[in-house]
């Protein structure tokens, strides 16, 4: 039976301030090649169809893609492997220093950069192309090993993410290099061999990879019984194994199992969803130092990537924001807009009449507080949408917010006019409202319903328009500007 924790606080996200904390990431790098166009007829010299190219999309994949999705985490990474001396290599480190991702490459004369080419049209994939070849050398190994030693002692912790393509073919050694200066090892496996983890402190391998070492596992007993043995022979402190659509199961050191289901709602593409959970999970598992936290993060981080198109990265902020909400996972509270929206549709079948408003709401004062109960009482149900942090950042300046999403959004969900509070990442609420479409849209201040953003919309479905003022002698800026005197 999954262990059941209550752990998460939303008023503390320590878990996901990673400013300080820097991961190494080992292994197989590759690039991740799009090529997009539209199919409108079939070749006549083959019965193939002919792909006009209009748009080609370079991503960094394998290995590469974990340190991107540590990057996006914003934490500090550094990438270690081997690529060829070519355009691509080129086109790889650029992709990953652009997101600040330290790229320790060793560059090889006899190895092209491992490409994956992939044709799309109309989101679908229609072949994929590799170009990849494999040399296990000596001197590739020392020389990994040396650049990984010099890596080790400003790393929290350390990633090797296998591929089966060369890199890793002495991670033993690397592994004990890790181990030797105390810094804890996290490896996305690979291939039918797991003696060579020996000693890591977390080995993730998905169920195919880990059936492939222990047999078909024919019951949750069964996979209990083999995955604790497996632990204990190779010395590792944690083993996870994902079990797609079943979730995932975590097996630790003297902690009975724990399961979780998965949180993916719709699958799109599964193209990189190891690697989001490699990232996250050892990024979360560095300032939680619990397993335990960092699997749930990481499967929620998951669920968000396979339901986009190609390699994914999910950011701190947006993964905050869905821990928050999942731990209020009330009908009413904090909730995603597209939790939102099936509330909404509820709540308008049953007559109901649904009040919008949207801002930053830094710093909740009584001028905002007496807003919201003028709003509420448009309607039956009012919705918050609150600017992410990116967001006021652009609108405010870099200075800003004062309070990071996770607590405005908080304090605004105990505000007793409020049924829901959501979010929204772009400069105005446009699309949220055009979205979520309410029967009544809101905005306090000096505006005319032609100025409002989302005025159109809501109009022309019907709804209405409202100017609210707010309470006199409260301001934002001005409660900052006292603050600093």
């Amino acid at each position: 039976m999954p262990l059941k924790i209550d752990y998460y606080v939303a008023m503390n996200s320590s878990y996901l301030n990673f400013k300080d904390k820097h991961i190494l990431v080992v292994g197989d790098v590759m690039l991740d090649r799009y090529w997009h166009g539209g199919t409108s007829r079939i070749s006549p010299e083959a019965p193939v169809q002919v792909v006009k190219v209009s748009n080609i999309e370079d991503r960094p994949g394998g290995a590469a893609n974990v340190a991107l999705g540590l990057a996006k985490l914003g934490v500090s990474v550094t990438l270690v492997g081997v690529v060829g001396q070519d355009e691509n290599a080129d086109i790889l480190t650029q992709c990953l220093e652009k997101e600040g991702v330290n790229c320790r490459f060793i560059r090889s004369e006899n190895l092209p950069t491992i490409t994956k080419l992939r044709v799309m049209s109309r989101h679908q994939q229609l072949i994929r192309l590799d170009f990849e070849e494999r040399e296990d050398s000596l001197s590739q190994n020392e020389a990994l090993a040396k650049v990984v030693k010099e890596c080790l002692p400003d790393s929290d912790a350390v990633i090797f993410s296998d591929y089966a393509k060369g890199a890793l073919a002495d991670v033993q050694t690397l592994i004990k290099l890790s181990n030797a200066v105390n810094v804890p090892s996290f490896v996305d496996p690979k291939g039918n061999d797991f003696s060579i983890y020996q000693g890591a402190t977390l080995v993730k391998p998905n169920l195919l990879e880990f059936e492939m070492i222990v047999g078909k596992c024919h019951s949750s007993k069964e996979l209990e019984a083999k995955a604790k043995a497996l632990r204990e022979q190779f010395g590792w402190k944690a083993l996870l194994v994902t079990r797609g659509e079943e979730g995932l199961i975590l097996f630790s050191e003297g902690k009975p199992p724990f399961s979780l289901a998965t949180a993916a709602k719709e699958v799109f593409d599964v193209t990189g969803a190891g690697d989001t959970v490699v990232a996250v999970l050892t990024a979360v598992y560095v300032t939680s130092k619990r397993f335990i936290d960092a699997v749930e993060y990481a499967n929620q981080a998951a669920g968000y990537v396979v339901g986009k198109l190609g390699t994914a990265s999910i950011s701190a902020e947006r993964l905050d924001a869905i821990m928050f909400q999942r731990s209020h996972s009330t009908n009413f509270g904090v909730l995603s807009p597209e939790d939102l929206l099936a509330q909404i549709k509820l709540a308008q079948m049953n007559g109901e009449r649904i009040v919008f408003t949207n801002g930053c709401f830094d710093i909740l004062h009584p001028g905002h507080v007496a807003y919201m109960k003028q709003a509420k009482a448009l309607g039956d149900r009012l919705i918050v949408a609150v600017n992410t942090d990116a967001s006021v950042k652009r609108l405010k300046g870099e200075k800003r917010p004062i309070n990071n999403l996770i607590h405005r959004m908080s304090v605004l969900e105990g505000v007793g006019a409020i049924d829901w509070v959501t979010w929204f990442d772009e400069d105005t609420p446009k699309e949220i409202i055009e979205f979520l479409t309410p029967d009544v849209l809101v905005k306090g201040g000096d505006y005319t319903i032609e100025t409002i953003v989302g005025a159109e919309h809501v109009l022309a479905h019907g709804g209405e328009v409202k100017v609210l003022t707010f309470v006199d002698g409260y301001s934002t800026t001005a409660i900052i500007e006292k603050a600093n005197l």
